[in-house]
């Protein structure tokens, strides 16, 4: 099976970006921006992605942070959810640069909601020690997010800054150089076509595994591509047993689900028990004070084990328990819900439920990869020229299990010294050895 070859005009460098998610997307525009050719490679449409459906929000501690608050909580948030396995180093780079990145989106379109003195609306989720998460368009931050970069990435495309192919399966690495043990380019499918484009490093942003778990929040895409082709040609990996579920995802009866034409879980986002949501049985139980002192704002991971726990109790391991974000809306006022989380509330009442007034039934779901690829902290992989950033990357700065919000923040700011590093070539460009490369 012969494989053509893409070629592009004459270029000092150029950068294979695989994936169109934020870090994908992020990065092609800061590599395009500095002059080097790039070629973005994405599985789906631009907008197949996780970030798409991200709903939270950014987490980061800004030149003007909430009272209280500062990077070093930031820091200590992250490190107390990753359950004493995070790479320290990595936590504060990361919570140290993310205003950096937050003000890097802005010079692509990216705009967060205001509260009403014009400063940055600062929600709180779970695990967090102050409110610090950016949301745009109430509970619909990584469509609004995506949906900017990606009119720049086409801005880029029109200029010639950047080639875009969509609906690009890639099936493998390329190796060669001294020794050929550097990647030098990628091969795809392409409209049933065997096709092949070089490059002087590829950086792989192909996103997490969730298609793997019978109940995911992840897209159709979410099928662990990017780990696979690096463990094809030799990449370290780690941390692969450490998948988050997320705690609420909505369990939508059998006619909606009939209505909706799939079985995917609707995701309910961690900020609605930020602002207030309990979680109860089919009791009426509020029961997470039962299991840990932060009640429905502990980590995910203990939400998540505390309903499984909880269930297995009640004698329905298999079953659900329910949100209620009817305090909200008694707190708050009517028409709170609607106003924050627009998206949220629409897809409820799609789904047959008015949670104004009404319980929301819920139930843990595959959401986040913490392992992956392992890198150093400028997105060098084990294998000269493969570069790794968001989620399919593991720098070990989620831990064992992610802080709420952080993992936009992740694509973003490793995504930015991936690119760093692409720039400067092989120079000190030591890379991740092996596992123990990612931990302090």
């Amino acid at each position: 099976m012969t494989t053509e070859s893409l070629t592009g005009g004459a270029a000092s460098q150029r950068l294979v970006v695989v994936g169109s998610g934020i870090a994908g997307l992020y990065s092609a525009l800061l590599a395009a921006d500095a002059g080097a050719e790039v070629v973005l490679l994405t599985k789906g449409a631009l907008a197949d992605s996780n970030t798409y459906y991200a709903q939270g929000g950014i987490s980061a501690v800004l030149d003007e942070p909430a009272p209280g608050d500062t990077v070093a909580a930031h820091i200590a948030d992250t490190l107390k959810a990753g359950a004493g396995h995070c790479n320290e180093e990595a936590a504060r780079v990361l919570c140290t640069e993310a205003r950096l990145d937050i003000a890097g989106l802005a010079r692509f379109g990216v705009h967060f909601d205001l509260d009403d003195d014009g400063d940055p609306a600062l929600g709180l989720e779970a695990a967090h020690s102050a409110p610090r998460i950016l949301h745009a368009g109430g509970d619909a931050t990584g469509a609004g997010v995506a949906a900017a970069l990606i009119k720049t990435v086409l801005d880029f495309q029109a200029a010639g800054k950047i080639q875009v192919i969509g609906h690009a399966h890639v099936t493998s690495l390329s190796l060669g150089g001294p020794g050929g043990g550097r990647v030098v380019g990628a091969n795809f499918l392409h409209d049933g076509r065997h096709l092949g484009v070089h490059g002087d490093s590829v950086l792989l942003a192909t996103g997490g595994a969730g298609q793997l778990f019978a109940q995911t929040t992840n897209p159709s895409v979410a099928t662990a591509d990017g780990l696979a082709l690096a463990w094809r040609v030799g990449a370290a990996v780690a941390d692969l047993e450490f998948f988050q579920f997320h705690p609420t995802c909505m369990v939508l009866p059998t006619e909606a689900r009939e209505a909706e034409g799939n079985n995917d879980p609707l995701l309910i986002s961690e900020a609605v028990r930020g602002e207030g949501a309990i979680l109860v049985d089919a009791t009426g139980h509020r029961f997470m004070p039962d299991y840990h002192p932060d009640a429905e704002l502990a980590p995910r991971d203990v939400v998540s084990r505390s309903i499984a726990l909880h269930l297995t109790k009640l004698g329905d391991p298999n079953g659900h328990v329910f949100l209620d974000a009817t305090v909200i809306e008694e707190s708050r006022g009517k028409g709170f819900l609607a106003k924050r989380f627009p998206t949220l509330s629409k897809r409820t009442r799609q789904a047959g439920v008015d949670w104004t007034t009404e319980l929301v039934p819920v139930a843990p779901a595959a959401h986040y990869w913490m392992g992956g690829v392992v890198t150093d902290l400028y997105g060098r992989t084990s294998v000269p020229g493969l570069l790794a950033a968001g989620e399919v990357a593991c720098t070990g700065v989620q831990g064992a299990n992610r802080l709420a919000s952080n993992s936009l923040l992740e694509g973003l700011v490793f995504g930015r010294r991936a690119v760093e590093a692409f720039l400067v070539g092989d120079r000190d460009a030591a890379g991740a050895k092996g596992p123990a490369a990612s931990r302090s």
